[in-house]
């Protein structure tokens, strides 16, 4: 992985968007390490991060601006798989969070978008989906001149374009 520099935005899985403040060698138990200090920007929160660990913890570089209308793509096509069983897709979809890739994130907010139109979610899924949803958001609106909300309208149309026909025969 191509090392990051100070002032680099940075996409934390299952964390957001980042900024890279400060890299050190720093010493732990004698050994030398160089160390990632990155300002998570939805908390204010700063994580140090081994640069050998970074790319295995799936630390990367946000998307471009020229991905955008794929993302958007992404999110208007295709169907989903919902695991039936509760457990299971809970477990799966955290797994999926954990990676912090947008085809994951998007994965998630599809199947739970598609569940929330046949019954209620459960606390917890609603609460991923709202995450899955906000770290989108947050990266998208990053990559291109668009608001948040602007991009967050944007998710909303692409899934209900998406999802158009299931909802003509639920009568929404």
């Amino acid at each position: 992985m191509d090392s990051f520099k100070v002032g680099d935005k940075v996409i934390y899985p299952n964390q957001g968007l980042g900024v890279v403040e400060a890299i050190r060698d720093e010493a732990i138990n004698g050994e030398r390490f160089r160390v990632y200090h990155m300002r998570l920007i939805s908390n204010n929160t700063l994580v140090m991060i081994s640069s050998s660990s970074a790319s295995e913890m799936g630390i990367r570089r946000p998307i471009s601006e020229d991905c955008i209308r794929d993302i958007f793509g992404m999110i208007r096509k295709g169907g989903v798989e919902v695991t039936k069983n509760w457990k299971g897709r809970y477990k799966e979809h955290i797994n999926l969070m954990k990676t912090g890739s947008l085809p994951d994130l998007i994965s998630v907010l599809k199947g739970l978008y598609y569940l929330s139109l046949m019954k209620p979610l459960s606390f917890r899924e609603k609460k991923m989906m709202e995450r899955a949803r906000d770290l989108i958001v947050s990266e998208m609106s990053q990559a291109c001149s668009l608001s948040p909300e602007e991009i967050e309208k944007r998710i909303q149309k692409s899934l209900s374009a998406c999802f158009k026909d299931i909802k003509t025969e639920m009568g929404l």
